[in-house]
This record gives C-alpha cells, sequence and structure tokens, in this order.
C-alpha cells in the first residue's frame, strides 16, 4: 500500500541547468549582437546633405582643416554634385592650399562646364599661386557668364591689386581696375566677405588705412573666425600705429591657426617698433618653432636677439640665415639669398655683420660688408651700417679704415616673404 519514492537522476538535473545556462547566455549576449539576414539595420546611410551643412558649420567656426575633411567625405558620399567641389575649393583657398582648389574648382568645371562661381574659383585659386595670365583668362570668363557676380569680381580685385603690388601682369595701370572692381563687388554682394575683403586690400594699396579698417571690420562682421583677416587687420593697425590693436589681432589670428608663423613674426616686429624687445624676441622664437627651417624667420629672431643684446644667440640665428647650416636638432637651413624687394633681407644682412664686428669677430665680419656693399648698394641704410662695421673693425685691429669698393650689382633672387 506504501508508494516507493523515485529516485532522483543527478544527471538530468545537471544537464537541464546547464542547457537553461546556455539559452540565458545566447538569448542575452549573442543575439542581440546578431544581424538579421534582409532585415535593415536600425542606423540609416548618412545623408551627404549633412556633411555639407557640418562643413558649412566647420568654416564658419573658422576650423578649415575640418571643413575640407568634412567636404571630402560628402564628394566620396556624392561625387557628381559640382557645388560640393566649389564649396571644397573656396575653403582651401582660406586655407592656404592653392593647388588644391585649383583642382576641386576644374573638377568642378567638368561637372559644370557653365560655371560663373567655378570658373571664378580658378581664378582666385590661380591669382594666389602667382599665375595672374591664366587667373585673368578664368576670371574674365566667369564675368561673361555672369556680369553680376559680385564674388567675381571681388576675385578679378585681388587680381589686379597683386599685379599692381608685384609690378606683374601686362596692364599698364592695374590699380585702377583693382579699385573699380572692389567697389562693384561690394555693391553686388554687400554680404560677401570676400568682397569686403578685397575692398579693405585695394584700400591697404591705396594708403587709406582708416578705410581698409572698415572693410576688414565688415569682413569680420561675416565671419569672426578667418584667421588670415585678423592677420592682415593686425598689418593695417600696424601701419596706423596703434599696436596694442594690431598685437590684438595678431593673437586672435594666432588663435585661430596656431601653425601659421606670420601672425607671430608680425607681432614682433610691432613690438620691435615701439622698443618692447624682450617680448618681440619671445614673439619672433615661437614663429621660429612654427617654421624651423627658414631663413627668412630665422633671420627676423636672430634681429630680436641682437637688439635684446644676446649677441652670441643673434650671431648662431644670423649665420643660419646668411650662410646656411645645421640647427641644433639636426634640420637644414638653406642660406637666404641677398635681396632689394624687402628691407628685412638687408637688414638681416647688415645685422650679422654689426654683431661679428662689435664680438671681434672681424675675419668673418669684413668679408660679409663687401658682400653688403656689393649687393646692397642702393639700399644708403645698409650701405652705411657695413661702412659702420668696417670702421668697428679698423679700430679693432689698429689699422686705418678700409677703402670702400662697390661692385656692380650681380643678380639676386627675390625673396617672396611679404613685408607687413
Amino acid at each position: 500500500m506504501r508508494r516507493r519514492q523515485p529516485k532522483i537522476n543527478w544527471f538530468l538535473v545537471v544537464l537541464v541547468v546547464i542547457l537553461i545556462a546556455v539559452v540565458t547566455y545566447v538569448d542575452r549576449w549573442i543575439l542581440p549582437n546578431t544581424t538579421t539576414p534582409f532585415i535593415p539595420t536600425p542606423t540609416a546611410t548618412r545623408d551627404p546633405e549633412s556633411y555639407v551643412t557640418e562643413a558649412q558649420a566647420d568654416f564658419t567656426n573658422g576650423k578649415l582643416d575640418d571643413a575640407i575633411s568634412t567636404y571630402l567625405e560628402a564628394i566620396r558620399i556624392n561625387p557628381k554634385d559640382p557645388t560640393i567641389y566649389l564649396a571644397l575649393a573656396r575653403v582651401q583657398i582660406f586655407a592656404g592650399k592653392y593647388a588644391d582648389a585649383l583642382v576641386n574648382a576644374e573638377n568642378s568645371l567638368l561637372l559644370n562646364p557653365n560655371s560663373s562661381m567655378a570658373q571664378a574659383l580658378r581664378g582666385w585659386a590661380l591669382t594666389e599661386q602667382g599665375n595672374y595670365t591664366a587667373a585673368d583668362d578664368s576670371l574674365q570668363n566667369a564675368l561673361r557668364l555672369d556680369p553680376n557676380n559680385g564674388q567675381a569680381h571681388a576675385y578679378n580685385a585681388f587680381l589686379y591689386g597683386e599685379m599692381f603690388e608685384n609690378s606683374a601682369g601686362p596692364y599698364v595701370n592695374p590699380i585702377q581696375t583693382a579699385i573699380d572692381e572692389s567697389r562693384t563687388a561690394t555693391n553686388l554682394a554687400p554680404d560677401n566677405l570676400e568682397a569686403h575683403w578685397a575692398r579693405a586690400y585695394v584700400y591697404q594699396l591705396t594708403g587709406n588705412q582708416e578705410l581698409a579698417v572698415q572693410e576688414y571690420l565688415a569682413a569680420i562682421n561675416i565671419n569672426k573666425n578667418i584667421s588670415e583677416i585678423h592677420l592682415e587687420l593686425g598689418v593695417t593697425y600696424k601701419a596706423l600705429g596703434v599696436i596694442d590693436q594690431a598685437i590684438q589681432q595678431y593673437t586672435l589670428s594666432i588663435t585661430l591657426d596656431p601653425n601659421n608663423y606670420l601672425p607671430e613674426l608680425y607681432s614682433s616686429r610691432a613690438l620691435a617698433s615701439i622698443g618692447q624687445f624682450t617680448q618681440a624676441e619671445q614673439y619672433a622664437n615661437a614663429a621660429v618653432q612654427d617654421a624651423p627651417t627658414d631663413p627668412y624667420v630665422r633671420g627676423n629672431w636672430g634681429y630680436m636677439l641682437y637688439k635684446s643684446n644676446d649677441w652670441p644667440s643673434a650671431i648662431t640665428q644670423l649665420s643660419l640665415t646668411v650662410n646656411g647650416g645645421k640647427t641644433t636638432d639636426g634640420q637644414t637651413v638653406q642660406p637666404l639669398p641677398p635681396s632689394n624687394t624687402d628691407t628685412w633681407v638687408s637688414t638681416y644682412y647688415y645685422t650679422y655683420a654689426l654683431v661679428l664686428a662689435q664680438s671681434d669677430l672681424c675675419s668673418q665680419a669684413l668679408p660679409l660688408t663687401q658682400t653688403i656693399l656689393d649687393a646692397f648698394r642702393s639700399n644708403d641704410i645698409a650701405v652705411y651700417n657695413a661702412q659702420y662695421a668696417q670702421n668697428i673693425c679698423a679700430k679693432n685691429l689698429g689699422t686705418a679704415a678700409p677703402q670702400i669698393s662697390i661692385t656692380p650689382q650681380a643678380s639676386t633672387t627675390l625673396a617672396s616673404t611679404p613685408t607687413p
């Protein structure tokens, strides 16, 4: 009458527990990460237009490299849209990448041969590369396609202004064309950044610095995050003698483009103009950190070191400028050839001669003074300082001052760095 209790099969119990654990693990950890075939993923492919919007925001915020990268991604997704190539080319010109900009302007033209803006941007890129004839052809095509393209008129003003500034190009009076074109640009495109920038540039060329300030401020009001416009406004303030405002603009330019040595170079010269040589030397040193193999930038540092009475360091830097050589970290600096187009080049040369003479290194100073007298014979300041260095050496050596011998000037390679 009594029922026997069944024995527990422990093997089955353990097997069931293991199966439950496996099912729980698969349900929790494996299935959520498994893509089911033929079912769309929850994240949709990104719309190319969103890349364009992001790139435009990067440009507005002064993040030019980010804008370029984002436009390139938009082109990868949608390579048939000519407007994206145009937007990319414009940002690349602002970033100083003129060869890349030219390629993308021409890519846009391949997709839309009748684009006035593509011709205009191509012309601007060619202008910045110094190819004035080709730039003129391209900009004339742009204006032929759309005479009311204010941006194209602005780029034309840049072209004719640069031809005037560099005494280049086939035209007799390019500055008048630059004036007319910049005026037309602001009339047709009063809200365009380049129109106000071009107008300011032309005002600078014609000595109207106060009006140039107003136009640069108008451009900054459109976009306050473009490094080069702050740089040029600083140059204008420096020309007006408003050094504190110049330094402020240079600082903004450095903030927006930390790798560009020009704001630091110009800051050093602005401070030197009011006798603040210690600060000037610090900015000059910072410029060298950004361009360590540029002899022009090292010459500026050497000059500031000389004015700060650090003669041994000045000799080191000015020797690299004039003679070339290796830096302490092994980088090669090519010598800076004499040039009569930039007075700072002659300043580096005669400052080097002076510091050598004053340091009683006349065996190096005297040959250099003759080089200066030959290469810069039309520069009264350079000639005076070379003769002064010779007189120092004559006194140090206890000899009569040397006879000045000025030979006909040899052809020299012209320096391309602008004087602020």
